[in-house]
């Protein structure tokens, strides 16, 4: 019998799956949208050029008419020679033939800065002192909004505000009177969708403002602007001859785009100029792009539908073998006999995957046993990770906030004296060595669990271990406003340790210690006993803290361990200390124990480690200081065994001095 044609799924896939063209269409109308949006744009900048240029012509045109009408004006006979009557009323027919943009003419007679005629009541609008330097014999001057906190008043409407002057000779030939016209040139109004003539910017060469879309700004300085960048650009382009346009941006979150051009400055004697910007903003440059997007957005849906419409067409051809298939992927594991997989699919490619899903359950049942063992390994190898990366963070942060401390201490200048200074910089440089010894060992606590640590155990002065490290701690303990006592003897203890490794443990547990005590005391001993004919050092941290419940002891020697009391939560830390902790001391040959009589009770962690016969101890017999920092020489000190806290510092009899932050710890 004869297989079923089958027809290929590369074939199907293109005569009638028709979605594919569908990221094409998005592209290419993303495509058309951006082009649009340039051409919109780019058509916008060169309108507002030629607008900034006709604004330009426009003020030098009507400030040619203003000299002109002005010049005239003051040679008239009236003027010259008449009385205050006839001036009068010759300015006031004067003022209605003028351009609507003069809003008033005066004549100030420059004997006594009176004013003779005026056509807008006694207030002078040109300066007492004018110059006529110009080669016309015209002044111009501009005048600016009044300051904030002034009490004159201006219509900020009105822009681009000058007062010209003009000598007026009597027939003799003397300077009588200076006849004047103040004048708006410009009228902030409000566009009309879609117009592109923008509105109007002036800008003079040292940045001041004569006109601004934003009344309260004219007056300004560019350097106020929000956009100060790119009208500085401007200036700078214009200096050089360029017309061109820009985008702007003059309130937060509204794009502008501007065309400038520039013009002669009519006030300055020496050439100057003035750059005159039409600015509208983006959205009303493109705002034919909204039709453009309308019309795109249906075409999208219409061929988006088409598209829906031939996926359900097509649904029958490639969702049915998948369905059946999946099926029998999904119940594989309820199947009691040997079933074949679905076959005989119009689609050859169906039934091919049909018979690579049959062979692959073949080969899954061969490799579930690896796949299970691969995952008990990728688990432990996870575990390990995280516990190296967990002991990281906890055995760094001691060092680092003694560093810190020591640091903050010297910044704040809460030091006496340089050598104090000194005194604590050197701790901290001690510390952040330290810190690098603790950085180097790191590598190996990945070896503890696997139980391949190695320590280099020497003879050492387990007395002297403890005063480098209370000396560096003790900064923490005083800033927690804790008492530190120490019952250390005066002989040394001579063990055989790691020195790096055992300072760590000493680190950890004071630290611990420190952490978890917020008012009380923390004690430090050294005790010698003999078991079993062994010599023994005993190191006990006891201190007056949280304390911990006996039955979760057991516990903080777990790596990762946490007792979740409430209490405990405000507490940072990763459960890794102890742990280290014990795995150190063991290698060493020592134990380490916590006891704690239950919460809010306090806590003693004891370490033990054996004593060197006094012949193996002698090659370390000659390193024994004592561990005292020396404090500066105003300072007196009165008690030598406890840091006490910092709101009773005894005080000796001769001097009224604090006593200093880190103190002799050598006297048990």
């Amino acid at each position: 019998m004869d297989k079923p044609r089958q027809s290929s799924f590369r074939r199907i896939l293109v005569t009638r799956i028709l979605l594919l063209f569908v990221p094409v269409l998005l592209l290419g109308e993303v495509v058309a949208l951006n082009k649009a949006r340039s051409s919109l744009l780019s058509t916008a900048r060169q309108n507002l050029t030629e607008s900034a240029v006709q604004k330009g012509e426009k003020i030098v045109n009507a400030i040619a008419t203003l000299k002109t009408s002005l010049l005239i004006a003051s040679q008239t006979a009236v003027l010259r020679s008449g009385s205050p009557s006839q001036m009068q009323d010759f300015i006031n027919q004067l003022a209605p033939q003028l351009p609507n943009y003069v809003k008033c003419i005066q004549l100030i007679n420059l004997q006594d800065n009176s004013i003779t005629a005026s056509s807008c009541g006694d207030k002078a609008i040109a300066e007492s002192k004018l110059a006529f330097a110009s080669k016309d014999g015209i002044e111009i001057k501009k005048i600016l909004p009044p300051k904030v906190g002034t009490t004159g008043q201006r219509n900020l409407e009105n822009q681009i505000q000058l007062v010209l002057s003009a000598p007026v000779y009597s027939q003799n030939g003397q300077l009588t009177y200076a006849l004047s016209i103040e004048s708006s040139l410009y009228k902030q109004t409000s566009t009309g969708p879609g117009s592109l003539t923008g509105s109007t910017l002036v800008i003079t060469e040292d940045g001041t403002i004569l006109a601004h879309p934003l009344s309260e700004r004219v007056g300004t300085n560019i350097q106020q602007d929000p956009d100060a960048k790119g009208l500085q650009k401007i200036l700078k382009n214009a200096m050089t001859g360029q017309s061109n346009s820009l985008n702007l941006s003059f309130k937060q979150g509204e794009e502008l785009v501007a065309g400038y051009s520039v013009i002669a400055n009519p006030i300055a004697q020496k050439p100057q100029q003035w750059i005159v910007l039409a600015v509208t903003s983006v959205n009303n440059a493109l705002l034919g792009l909204e039709e453009i997007k309308l019309i795109l957005i249906v075409l999208t849906v219409g061929l988006i539908c088409a598209s829906l419409v031939a996926s359900l067409y097509l649904a029958p051809y490639l969702a049915g073998p998948v369905e059946e298939l999946r099926d029998y992927v999904l119940n594989i594991h309820s199947h009691h006999v040997a079933q074949t997989v679905p076959q005989n699919f119009k689609i050859r490619e169906f039934n091919q995957l049909a018979q690579a899903i049959d062979q692959m359950f073949e080969r899954l049942k061969a490799w579930s046993e690896e796949l299970e063992l691969a995952w008990k390994e990728a688990k432990s190898a996870n575990q390990i990770k995280s516990q190296f990366l967990a002991t990281t963070s906890h055995e760094l942060r001691n060092p680092l906030n003694i560093i810190i401390n020591c640091v903050r201490l010297v910044r704040d200048d809460m030091c006496d004296s340089r050598e104090e200074e000194l005194e604590f910089l050197k701790r901290a440089d001690e510390t952040a060595i330290h810190l690098l010894g603790i950085i180097n060992d790191l590598l190996d606590i990945s070896k503890i669990e696997a139980g391949k640590l190695s320590v280099v155990a020497v003879p050492m002065d387990l007395r002297q271990a403890l005063l480098e490290v209370i000396n560096l701690q003790s900064l923490s303990v005083q800033q927690k406003g804790l008492q530190l006592k120490t019952v250390l003897g005066n002989e040394p203890i001579p063990v055989k340790a790691d020195a790096a490794k055992l300072r760590q443990v000493l680190i950890n547990v004071i630290s611990n210690a420190t952490k978890f005590t917020d008012e009380g005391s923390i004690t430090i001993a050294t005790i010698i006993q003999i078991n079993n004919g062994q010599s023994q050092a005993i190191v006990s941290v006891t201190d007056t803290g949280l304390g911990i419940e006996p039955a979760q002891q057991h516990k903080l020697f777990r790596p990762f361990v946490r007792v979740d009391a409430g209490t405990t939560r405000k507490f940072d830390g990763t459960g890794l200390g102890l742990a280290i902790s014990r795995n150190l001391i063991e290698l060493m040959g020592g134990t380490i124990t916590l006891e704690s009589a239950g919460l809010h009770q306090g806590t003693t962690v004891k370490i033990t480690l054996p004593i060197l016969n006094p012949s193996d101890a002698s090659t370390s017999s000659g390193n024994h200081g004592e561990g005292v920092i020396v404090p500066s020489n105003k300072e007196k000190i009165t008690d030598v065994n406890s840091y006490p806290n910092s709101g009773d510092s005894p005080k000796s009899q001769e001097d009224n001095y604090q006593l200093p932050l880190v103190k002799n710890i050598s006297k048990s």
